[in-house]
């Protein structure tokens, strides 16, 4: 289990240095977008600062939430503060929502119909593909990221995506390919309205770009809330703890055994064993008291509860356990 743990633990650092990329990039790209929308009128140009102006918000949000996650558990919080990370990735994902999403259409649908007076586009085009190439620099630095924790997990990189423990590297990754795909949906907006006269190709890539922000903040909303009601692990993390806890010197048998994720890379971990040997009650205590120690010293670990098993509870057998929470534990707290 400690390798896999380093693998779900992942770099923390290079989160920070993802997030600080993207805020960098977006902060850029709003400032120019937002000007060029002011000099151009374009509907499709409003719905792209907004986009910016919105992802470079949330990226304070994010920031915030690898900070706050990082802190150690205390009296308070007697499972660290990992889940703070998925709090603050809602809120950025509703500002994604609400800003981005919600205002590209609105502003989409208000000048639908309605002709835009005619301006130059170079300079549209312009920061166009100027934010093309910053928002291709965040997209690398998060690709790289990405592409490197799915290969150590044995995973394809949207597969990880979609269900690594890491809402910050999750949002970035999502954000950045939908700018990447909002800025080509601008353009050709822009330039179909350019060719035709016809307004109507701009506005309708205002509401195109707002669509898609809509898409990958609910994708990022049902995420972040599958991890605050309680995720489970991946198949392959469960076995292996379940191997570990198993071959245990002081564990005969294991009848119940539960990981769920309390932060990104973090686990509270509960099991049902049978001890080894014929001990007296306090002696079991301490017994079981001690293996929840050692399962805590794993760096994947914050919280171990291990409990007796009942006399009569049937062995798990982790081939056979699909679902292997569902199980009754029975027994005792240590």
């Amino acid at each position: 289990m400690a390798e896999t743990a380093q693998q779900e633990q992942g770099q923390k650092s290079e989160s920070l240095t993802t997030v600080l990329i993207a805020l960098a990039a977006n902060t850029l790209i709003a400032i120019a977008k937002s000007i060029v929308a002011v000099i151009t009128g374009s509907a499709s140009m409003v719905a792209e600062a907004a986009h910016s102006w919105a992802d470079a918000g949330n990226e304070i949000f994010l920031l915030t939430a690898e900070r706050r996650a990082a802190k150690p558990r205390d009296a308070t919080h007697p499972f660290g503060y990992g889940r703070e990370a998925y709090v603050w990735s809602m809120f950025a994902a509703f500002g994604l929502f609400g800003a981005g999403a919600v205002v590209s259409v609105w502003h989409g649908i208000s000048v639908l119909g309605h002709e835009e007076p005619e301006t130059s586009y170079t300079w549209a085009y312009a920061v166009l593909a100027i934010a093309f190439v910053l928002e291709s620099v965040s997209f690398v630095q998060a690709t790289r990221q990405t592409r490197s924790e799915a290969k150590a997990r044995g995973l394809r990189p949207l597969k990880f995506i979609a269900n690594t423990s890491n809402p910050t590297l999750r949002a970035v990754f999502a954000e950045d390919a939908a700018a990447l795909i909002g800025l080509l949906i601008a353009g050709i907006g822009i330039f179909l309205h350019q060719v035709t006269g016809n307004a109507v190709w701009d506005a309708v890539g205002s509401i195109l770009v707002g669509l898609l922000l809509g898409v990958v903040a609910i994708f990022l909303i049902g995420r972040n809330r599958d991890y605050l009601v309680g995720q489970a692990v991946r198949p392959e993390l469960w076995r292996q703890a379940y191997d570990e806890l198993n071959g245990s010197d002081e564990v005969e048998r294991v009848t119940f055994l539960h990981l769920e994720f309390v932060g990104p890379g973090r686990v509270f971990l509960v099991a049902a064993v049978d001890l080894t040997g014929d001990d007296t009650e306090s002696r079991v205590a301490g017994r079981l008291a001690e293996l929840g120690r050692l399962i805590e010293e794993r760096e994947l670990v914050e919280r171990a509860m291990i409990t007796l098993s009942r006399s009569d509870a049937p062995t798990l057998d982790p081939d056979e356990s699909a679902t292997p929470a569902t199980r009754p534990a029975g027994g005792r707290m240590s």
